[in-house]
């Protein structure tokens, strides 16, 4: 049987707010393991 190739085309754009959200849930991450290690709370000010 005979495999096609499909190329796809990636939108410069989409790449860039990619790699935004990355840098941007790590940095949540951080804040997160950050705010628990220094209050022991996951949610500082939440029961």
């Amino acid at each position: 049987m005979k495999q096609s190739k499909k190329v796809q085309n990636i939108e410069p754009e989409k790449i860039i707010a990619e790699r935004i959200n990355g840098w941007a849930a790590m940095l949540g991450f951080l804040a997160a393991t950050g705010a628990y290690l220094t209050t022991g709370q996951i949610i500082p000010g939440v029961i």
